[in-house]
């Protein structure tokens, strides 16, 4: 039985990962930082067939530890201080886990197992203010956030590792992937949740930023699937996953109210407060290198994606009406 260690595994890829690798008959070992507050809730329908354990990114002890105790196959770095407007707020923060935590688990890896092979989760963050569209492997990165910034260190780094130690080591170049279980702090997610609640009568607006803003938006269990091809090729590299299509918040919005009947100019607000200090105006991802040496296909469409998302809000909201009903108010 093969066996995967997870850094980031209650977030929504590392959740999607773990269903992935248990389905290909994987042990599947869980990293999780020491807190009070870890939320479980996106792999609790499978804790009780993976193994949770303690590690952090910023202690390099504990990673070696971890990796000596469980010797695993194959490692999946997809913890990281992830949302962009935080990295703004907390950007030494942000290079602590997100940059150089990649470091710490790559020189874990050279030194208890250089055979382990290393998945980074590397983001088209990178890319910032293109210099080309679209963007592909060989593009220039212009990072315009500390998080792109941090994701640069950590893709370079892996790259380094592996021609200086000949660590099988890959960088997944991730454009936008979403779903159900991303955190309501991203933008789909907050789009998809706010539509749910004033279609069901609990708000009347949805505050946003910048709609003209353009990005490559998947499915991110198509994505985590990428993740696993990279490391069962003969050779370690890095790829793009993308659809290579590009929508507009607009059309998203749009997209989210008109699947439960309502007209979004009703109902959007623009709050200056929502916007970047430095925007990133256009992502779009050519993947021709995954299609043609993983076989890699995106499955899910752009409409189909914003759709599912609001279905899955609409019953989770109905859920927990059901289970807590608002108070009749006549006002």
């Amino acid at each position: 039985m093969p066996k995967a260690m997870i850094t980031g595994i209650t977030g929504q890829d590392g959740s999607y990962l773990a269903d992935f690798l248990l389905e290909q008959g994987y042990e599947v070992i869980g990293v999780v930082r020491r807190s009070s507050t870890v939320n479980f809730d996106r792999i609790e329908h499978i804790q009780d067939k993976i193994s949770i354990v303690q590690g952090d990114l910023l202690d390099q002890v504990s990673l070696i530890h971890l990796l000596q105790e469980y010797r695993p196959d194959e490692v999946y770095n997809l913890a990281a201080q992830s949302f962009v407007p935080t990295s703004f707020s907390q950007p030494a923060l942000t290079g602590e886990v997100t940059a150089l935590g990649v470091t710490r688990m790559l020189d874990a890896i050279r030194i208890v197992d250089k055979h382990i092979r290393f998945y980074q989760a590397s983001s088209s963050e990178m890319f910032g203010k293109v210099r080309e569209v679209p963007q592909n492997e060989k593009t220039p990165f212009h990072p315009r956030s500390p998080y792109g910034v941090a994701k640069v260190y950590g893709h370079w780094i892996t790259v380094n590792y592996r021609e200086s130690y000949g660590l099988f080591a890959c960088s997944g170049i991730l454009f936008n992937h979403e779903s159900p279980r991303r955190g309501l702090e991203f933008l789909p997610r907050k789009v998809a949740h706010g539509v749910a609640r004033i279609k069901l009568g609990l708000a009347n607006e949805l505050r946003l930023g910048n709609l003209e803003a353009r990005r490559d938006w998947g499915y991110a269990p198509d994505y985590v699937r990428g993740m696993w091809l990279m490391l069962q090729q003969d050779e370690p590299d890095d790829y793009v996953l993308a659809t290579g299509e590009t929508h507009t918040v607009r059309e998203f919005v749009e997209i989210a109210f008109a699947h439960v009947g309502l007209d979004w100019q009703d109902y959007v607000v623009i709050d200056p407060k929502y916007y970047r200090p430095a925007e990133v105006d256009l992502l779009v991802g050519d993947p021709s290198k995954a299609r043609e040496k993983l076989g890699w296909r995106h499955s899910v469409s752009f409409e189909e994606l914003v759709q599912l998302m609001v279905d899955a809000d609409l019953e989770r909201l109905k859920g927990v009406e059901q289970l807590h009903p608002s108070p009749n108010i006549d006002w």
